[in-house]
């Protein structure tokens, strides 16, 4: 009774910090360049950072010179200011003051500048004056309301919709607060549940996003670089949000998984935790060690392992590939034209 009544509580909290902002609009504070924010209702493991990476890919090809800014959760030395992790064409952090996600994004999106900061607005402008952004991704923002932002990317899957709100369940805000995005990405759903999510949701605008495991590519010695072949017998690793859909993922790409070892999200791991692994690796006769390209961005400083360690990266494709296109450039127009 008293964690439904603190749900209906911190539901109601977060509906009210949402309407202030929109009864202030001049509270909200403006970068120059368009702001795409890419968000969620449910607490980690949404897809947003994934979404984010391809949505920074999309805006490259466009011609745009995208920024990402983060609030860069997790960091082991959160210094103040703003931290540039990466600049387009080189990589000028460390990842004790980015943060996995971050510098994972900053490893894999050339072309592509990433900032963080706890404020964004700042983030934003060092990135438009002294990166040339053209264009600001804000990665987990649907509940940074203090930036403005002309485009609300809302990721959610179908089971959001029978979801409670913190601390019950893993809703941050009341499902009803989906309406004030611009549109919805409904991931690992066919058409028929996208278009019940959009209904449900009382969105117009709703896309798919598929989830896409790449090749496992080696990445630490004493094995010859390469591929790690489907019916290798492995042992994974996750230190993420939702641990079990990567452990599925891996028997789905035909991998022979002998054991699995799960990790709260972000988790820094020790010497002490690679000792383990290999221990747990060898024990069941696992001749790679399989984790997620988040995790190996905290594991790298382990090396060498006894085993060798591959990494798999998660891909989101949104589909319909060229409405969504049209809709970003539409939504870009759009928002250059008002500030014109």
């Amino acid at each position: 009774m008293m964690r439904r009544a603190l749900s209906r509580l911190y539901g109601a909290a977060a509906w009210r910090r949402r309407r202030w902002y929109a009864c202030r609009p001049e509270e909200r504070r403006q970068l120059r360049r368009p702001v795409i924010s890419v968000g969620a209702l449910s607490v980690g493991g949404s897809g947003k950072t994934p979404l984010t990476a391809h949505l920074a890919r999309l805006l490259l090809a466009m011609g745009e010179r995208p920024a990402v800014l983060s609030r860069g959760y997790g960091r082991d030395d959160a210094v103040d200011g703003v931290v540039v992790v990466r600049e387009a064409g080189r990589i000028v952090g460390r990842l004790s003051t980015a943060g996995d996600e971050p510098w994972m994004l900053a490893r894999s999106l050339d072309g592509v500048s990433v900032v963080v900061s706890p404020d964004r607005y700042l983030a934003g402008r060092l990135a438009e004056m002294h990166l040339g952004a053209t264009v600001h991704l804000l990665d987990d923002g649907f509940q940074h309301l203090p930036l403005a932002r002309g485009t609300d990317l809302l990721v959610v899957s179908p089971t959001d919709l029978e979801a409670a709100v913190l601390p019950i369940g893993p809703l941050r805000e009341r499902l009803s607060t989906a309406r004030c995005a611009d549109a919805v990405v409904v991931v690992g759903a066919n058409a028929r549940q996208r278009g019940a999510v959009a209904e449900r949701l009382s969105l117009s605008r709703c896309f798919g996003a598929r989830r896409r495991l790449g090749a496992a590519l080696v990445r630490a010695p004493r094995v010859k670089p390469g591929e790690v072949a489907p019916g290798t017998p492995v042992f994974a690793v996750a230190g993420i949000a939702r641990p079990e859909r990567f452990f599925d993922d891996i028997r789905d790409a035909g991998f022979m998984l002998r054991g699995a070892r799960a990790f709260r999200d972000h988790h820094s791991y020790s010497p002490r935790d690679s000792a383990r692994l290999q221990d747990a690796a060898r024990s069941v006769g696992a001749q790679v060690i399989l984790t997620t390209e988040k995790d190996w961005v905290r594991l790298e400083s382990m090396l060498p392992l006894a085993l060798p360690v591959a990494t798999v990266a998660l891909a989101l494709e949104v589909e319909p590939a060229d409405a969504f296109r049209v809709f970003l450039a539409e939504r870009l127009a759009a928002e250059r034209s008002n500030a014109a």
